[in-house]
């Protein structure tokens, strides 16, 4: 049964892939001007690669950044998510905040993260922190909130105190939660990473993109554009692996 599921997965993965690159195609021969062919990308990429490999130094940076801001924000979204779900009192003070700033784009703190940080790469990271910190922390603590009634009641019958109840009960019956706050704060990562990079980067993949789309390279903007999305979706099978390794009582539809 799990065989037939996984040659089935597999052959919609396929098709999912093999009708992308038609509808590639396509798009690169209605408006050729604006959307560079597979074959041309190619080419960009086996260019660069024979040359100068800056495309392998501009991803590393890239993903340099992309990481340390989501797991710095990571990091600090865990203790803020289960203060604001497990007490009242701090989330209602908190939660207006982070849904205003949650409101404001990413973009638009630039100005002020260069005027405090400089345009080194504190001030890059810093803009990929805020986006992402506060789209985990809505997530997770939706998570803590929703946690069954039932099974605290169930603890505190049991004779456990409080400090047994969060570790034992919300911890893991969160864990679902935080997982999609991390998937989506990824998400977030590479997606804010062209508006990080407008913080006066010289490399950096958010960086090639706006110097090629300036000469009409679209075979390099494309290129990038292929390798951010590229990386997000490996990132995502990533995070999503090691969830169902570590959520294996979680109960799941299968269809």
């Amino acid at each position: 049964m799990n065989g037939k599921k996984d040659y089935e997965s597999k052959l919609y993965s396929a098709l999912s892939l093999i009708i992308f690159m038609a509808l590639w195609i396509i798009a690169s021969i209605v408006a050729s001007d604006v959307f560079a062919g597979p074959l041309a990308v190619i080419k960009a990429l086996i260019s660069d690669l024979t040359g100068k490999h800056r495309v392998i130094d501009h991803t590393l940076i890239s993903l340099s950044r992309s990481l340390t801001g989501w797991t710095l924000a990571f990091l600090a979204a865990l203790p803020v998510s289960f203060l604001m779900g497990w007490y009242k009192p701090f989330r209602l003070i908190v939660e207006p905040w982070t849904k205003f700033i949650k409101s404001i784009p990413p973009i638009a703190y630039i100005p002020l993260v260069v005027v405090a940080l400089g345009l080194g790469e504190s001030a890059k990271i810093t803009v990929i922190f805020i986006a992402c910190f506060l789209t985990m922390v809505i997530n997770i603590y939706q998570g803590v909130l929703n946690v069954d009634v039932t099974l605290i009641k169930a603890a505190k019958v049991l004779g456990l105190n409080n400090v047994e109840i969060f570790t034992k009960v919300i911890m893991p019956a969160s864990l679902p939660f935080i997982f999609v706050g991390a998937r989506l704060g990824m998400s977030v990562a590479l997606t804010t990473l062209i508006a990080a990079e407008l913080t006066g980067a010289q490399k950096g993949l958010g960086m090639m993109i706006q110097s090629a789309s300036s000469y009409i390279q679209m075979d390099v903007v494309m290129m990038g554009i292929v390798i951010i999305g590229s990386i997000g979706f490996g990132l995502d099978r990533l995070i999503a692996y090691v969830e169902r390794k570590l959520t294996v009582w979680q109960e799941t539809i299968q269809i």
